[in-house]
């Protein structure tokens, strides 16, 4: 993650975009790009989805979407100065504690309800 952090923070700053980048802008723009993958699967079934994923030009504008709303992601949560890895694994331990698995296997109630 760290990488891939550093060759996007390199391609905004080679543009000289880092003052268009505040966290309210790249959080803005990360639901914007969050939208244009939704768009994408607006209006069809699960189904119908994944069909349409074996089609190639389908299948690239999905991963483009989907890089666009990484690649925002991983600029808002650098320029906050978070350790997305740590706070993703950390976030993980914090959801294993909240769902054991012997409680929440196949049920898909909060951890409040349970």
């Amino acid at each position: 993650m760290k990488d891939l952090t550093e060759r996007i923070v390199n391609f905004r700053d080679k543009r000289e975009w880092k003052k268009y980048h505040t966290p309210k802008n790249l959080a803005l723009s990360l639901v914007v790009e969050v939208g244009e993958l939704l768009e994408l699967l607006q209006w069809m079934t699960d189904e119908e989805i994944l069909k349409k994923c074996v089609e190639e030009s389908y299948r690239e504008k999905l991963e483009e979407e989907l890089a666009d709303v990484a690649i925002y992601l991983f600029l808002l949560s650098h320029e906050l100065n978070i350790d997305l890895e740590r706070a993703i694994a950390k976030k993980i331990r914090k959801n294993e504690e909240k769902y054991p698995v012997d409680k929440v296997k196949g049920i898909y109630k909060k951890y409040t309800e349970l």
